[in-house]
């Protein structure tokens, strides 16, 4: 029996037939159809049942994919083993960051270009999306690593957190806009917003979960008007009167260049957090190690 054999046999599993798995392996469907064939006679058992359309493990053959897949598994861990003491990376590294985050403040193409100078052999995958969807895509082995805004709710078991920015959540309204009775000394309470038009980040972004979270703890439930999942955008549209937008707090100088007022959310008070997330119940790739501790080194160099 060997290794090439069972890959096979996985793959035939995988794909549900012989033709797209002969495709995928880049074999002739023959020459597949004789592997399998040996390794059926070798372990004196049929691992198939060969379908006119579709192509399934017998009861043996299910119960022999799940230790060829544990014996794949090992092979794979070894070679990256081995990758790691000769300092040589191969592989693929997939990477998520939650939407606006690549900005110069945080160079994400800075590291990612640093880290393919000094491993060329690895290939790298970058996905922008919410928090919500690259945290579960991280949970299900579908990501490496992701950058993303946290909620408020807990992880999943097995999730490693590294908070890399911490800042207050604010309210930003038009500069020129009448003050309110509400608005005091440049804050506003969070239950003052409850009737007003709300301009936020969308569903699923770390953000707007931790708002909604603090809006149920306090009461009500926000009238979100508008959504964008830019800050920017968010603070254009509260400079043209639209609403208040929810935000990461900004500098006064920035402010005033959006054509915006920022009051400080009191009565609680909000702190958005931003975090890489990684697997940490089982062992990554020597290539995804690697590219984690850059980010915790690049990231970790920004003011909390």
């Amino acid at each position: 029996m060997e290794l090439r054999q069972l890959r096979y046999f996985v793959t035939v599993v995988d794909e549900g037939g012989f033709t797209r798995a002969a495709e995928r392996l880049h074999l002739t469907q023959p020459g597949l159809s004789a592997q399998i064939r040996q390794l059926e006679r070798e372990l004196g058992q049929r691992l198939l049942d060969r379908g006119a359309r579709t192509v399934t493990p017998t009861e043996v053959g299910a119960a022999v994919l799940a230790h060829a897949r544990e014996a794949l598994s090992a092979a794979d861990r070894i070679g990256e083993t081995v990758q790691e003491f000769t300092g040589l990376l191969r592989g693929h590294v997939r990477l998520g960051v939650i939407s606006g985050a690549a900005t110069e403040e945080f160079d994400i193409a800075d590291v990612l270009g640093d880290f393919h100078d000094d491993h060329p052999q690895v290939g790298i995958s970058l996905t922008e999306d919410t928090a919500e969807n690259m945290l579960s895509a991280v949970e299900h082995d579908e990501l490496d690593i992701a950058l993303i805004g946290m909620s408020g709710a807990p992880t999943g078991p097995g999730i490693g957190v590294e908070v890399v920015l911490e800042t207050p959540v604010v309210a930003a309204v038009a500069i020129d806009a009448p003050v309110d009775p509400a608005e005091s000394a440049g804050t506003i309470t969070l239950s003052a917003l409850t009737d007003r038009r709300l301009i936020c980040l969308p569903h699923g972004t770390g953000l707007r979960g931790l708002f909604e979270r603090s809006c149920a703890a306090a009461g009500f439930t926000p009238q979100v008007a508008f959504e964008a999942a830019a800050p920017p955008l968010l603070l254009r549209l509260a400079a043209r009167g639209l609403g208040t937008a929810v935000v990461p707090a900004l500098a006064a100088e920035e402010a005033a260049r959006f054509g915006v007022r920022v009051l400080d959310i009191v009565d609680p008070h909000i702190h958005g957090r931003l975090a890489l997330v990684w697997r940490a119940d089982r062992p990554g790739s020597p290539a995804a190690k690697v590219l984690l501790g850059q980010l915790r080194i690049a990231l970790g160099r920004r003011p909390r």
